[in-house]
């Protein structure tokens, strides 16, 4: 395939990616199966890392701000080409932070409002703070200052985490009680955190997520660029290889950790990112594999129904209560695992039986949605 063949096929300035829908889909896709296990037990690949480490399912939360980022790049950009200002613009991104921000709180208190307990942060709250910054610093700044404003944020959330001691700690405490993030959580928040000691979508963490997402936005102009298809796939293959090294290598002093979100995290999974939509985009865009992609376009086109859907009826199942065979209280979840798949599946299989079928259940709901052309935005 020449290059010249490869650009007709992805014009530099398509309005829409379908490998981008792909890339989402398989994100939310992910995020559904990790967060709905059938029963008490998962596969190792299925949890998130105890403390220090990654899995997996560390990936799909930096997956999706990366994928927030590029689409920062796409949806702005055409509202500025159909000349909107770019205060207008920011206003329609201030209201969309503020009403995914009060959704996420919404469901964090689902069944049951405890406004004494209540948690703050959350999984939206943190892609609403992360879109609202990030499109800020794209409608006001140039690319090589988003770059190094990224770079600043990591590396000024290093210098902070490893150089200043929260009180009644050491220097460097980077533990699940002792670290400054935690701290500050405590400070702030105390008693809506999602752990007592802290939270993983805490205050400080933010701004490392932050960098995150501004790595997808200059992702998205490089896809945006007049470049041949070829060189674009390149560029994020070279870039995702160094940034995994880069990460995996400043993760040997500064440990990689999901729940503090650090530096060498954010390196990582932005270039796990990389390389996972560069081979989507090439089989997707650029090679029209497509027979296999339909399911995750289907999430992908739909992500916030998929997520907000899925949260409340796990909610929903925690208020039927069931007995369990072993004559404990259980709720609906776990009397359907245990009666279908628990009698001819070991624990683990049958937690995992069950995810599949409740990722399943929602790809047949979004299915029904996508042919209607019913999409929830926000």
């Amino acid at each position: 395939m020449n290059n010249s063949t490869d650009s007709e096929k992805i014009p530099s300035r398509a309005p829409r990616l379908l490998s981008l829908d792909v890339f989402r889909g398989l994100t939310i896709a992910g995020m559904i199966l990790v967060n709905s296990p059938g029963n008490d037990v998962a596969y190792a690949p299925l949890e998130h890392a105890a403390w220090h480490g990654l899995t997996p399912t560390d990936l799909i939360f930096p997956f999706f701000l990366f994928i927030v980022g590029v689409s920062i790049t796409f949806a702005l950009s055409r509202m500025l080409e159909q000349g909107t200002s770019r205060s207008a613009v920011m206003a329609q991104v201030f209201k969309r932070t503020l009403i995914l921000f009060a959704l996420g709180v919404l469901l964090n208190g689902f069944p049951h409002y405890h406004l004494a307990t209540l948690r703050i942060p959350g999984v939206l709250q943190r892609i609403a703070l992360c879109y609202f910054f990030a499109s800020a610093f794209f409608l006001w700044t140039s690319g090589v200052a988003q770059l190094v404003s990224a770079s600043a944020m990591l590396l000024g959330y290093w210098w902070v985490l490893t150089h200043v001691a929260a009180p009644g700690s050491v220097v460097g405490d980077l533990s699940m009680g002792g670290s400054l993030a935690g701290f500050i959580d405590r400070s702030l928040l105390g008693g809506h955190l999602y752990r007592p000691t802290d939270d993983p979508e805490g205050f400080l963490s933010t701004i490392p997520a932050v960098g995150g997402t501004l790595f997808g936005v200059l992702s998205g102009a490089w896809l945006r660029s007049s470049r041949e298809v070829p060189r674009k796939i390149g560029g994020f293959v070279l870039a995702g290889a160094f940034l995994l090294a880069a990460g995996w290598a400043w993760g040997r002093s500064f440990p990689i950790n999901k729940a503090l979100w650090t530096s060498s995290f954010v390196l990582v999974t932005t270039g796990g990112a990389l390389l996972g939509f560069a081979a989507c985009f090439w089989l997707v865009d650029v090679r029209g594999w497509k027979a296999w992609s339909k399911p995750f376009e289907i999430f992908g086109t739909n992500a916030i129904a998929a997520y907000v859907l899925h949260e409340v009826f796990i909610g929903l199942q925690h208020l039927v209560h069931l007995p369990r065979l072993d004559g404990s209280e259980g709720n609906l979840r776990l009397f359907i695992t245990e009666h279908a798949f628990s009698p001819w599946l070991a624990p683990l299989n049958a937690s995992l039986a069950y995810a599949l079928c409740y990722t399943g259940l929602w790809l047949a709901v979004l299915t029904v949605l996508y042919r209607r052309k019913i999409f929830l935005k926000v």
